[in-house]
């Protein structure tokens, strides 16, 4: 249309072809914010899930537990959408380091020889590897392993203090140190006396021989203590800052406390601790 015939339309008609032209940009510009604010950003929780009470799946075939509880409120705050990702403990490095998963956040250990492979959080559970036995077995001591069969899951913390230098006298002293891949396969393992103890983490074993009735018993003195953390890609601190503070957050608030009382945890819970002893 040139000028001449532009000028020839009638002046309401003149007037919306305006305003519809003014119009689009704008239209533009709103679907596209919409669009971006409706994308929640994911973050993908990696985790054991046969690890209760930190994670798990329960009858109702959902995954549940204290660790993923924390990661789900931490989501909520920060408008997130949470991923709960079941993996094979063995491969979450792999994992961590493909990015399918964002963290391991499931009861792990920030022993010494992993200490600098991870970004972590600060520690938010004091943890200690125990040996949990058949009430009826007789062993009540270090001692009373000696030549017994031990089942310990496969890259877990009990695994890695038993096969440190600090453990090497008693782990020598045993039968064999069987290696499970889950603590479901252990337990059945020890009723059925195939093997005579299990060494695994503190918080599992109270939840397990709670679960589990009046059978087993665990050994008053620890292997070793240890600490939880969320471990993220070596590196990546913005994503760490993001969920610390968050957790902070809900500390400050009590629904830290209100979580890890739901799972029967606040006798192990320090999150917070260290940063109170250096006020």
């Amino acid at each position: 249309m040139n000028k001449k015939s532009f000028s020839k339309l009638p002046k309401r008609l003149l007037m919306l072809v305006l305003a519809f032209a003014l119009a689009l940009p704008l239209i533009s510009c709103g679907g596209s914010t919409s669009s971006q604010a409706d994308a929640k950003k994911t973050f993908t929780v990696g985790f054991d899930a046969s690890f209760p009470p930190y994670g798990y799946r329960d009858d109702n075939g959902e995954y549940v537990g204290f660790d993923l509880d924390l990661a789900q409120e931490v989501c909520n705050r920060r408008g997130w959408t949470l991923v709960k990702q079941p993996i094979d403990w063995d491969s979450k490095d792999m994992e961590l380091s493909s990015k399918t998963i964002d963290c391991i956040w499931n009861g792990f250990t920030m022993s010494e020889d992993r200490i600098d492979k991870y970004t972590w959080t600060d520690p938010y559970v004091d943890n200690s590897q125990v040996f949990v036995v058949a009430k009826d077995s007789g062993i009540k001591t270090f001692d009373d392993l000696e030549g017994k069969t031990v089942a310990v899951q496969a890259a877990s913390s009990a695994l890695e203090a038993l096969e440190g230098d600090d453990c090497k006298e008693l782990t020598a002293s045993f039968k064999s140190l069987e290696q499970i891949p889950e603590y479901n396969t252990a337990f059945m393992n020890l009723e059925a006396k195939s093997v005579d103890a299990i060494a695994m983490d503190i918080g599992v074993a109270k939840y397990q021989i709670e679960s589990r009735g009046d059978k087993f018993v665990m050994l008053s003195e620890p292997i070793i203590t240890e600490k939880y953390g969320v471990a993220f890609l070596k590196g990546n601190e913005s994503l760490r800052d993001e969920v610390q503070s968050t957790l902070y957050e809900m500390l400050d608030d009590g629904k830290f406390d209100e979580i890890a009382k739901k799972w029967e945890l606040s006798d192990s819970v320090i999150f917070g601790s260290e940063k109170s002893a250096e006020k």
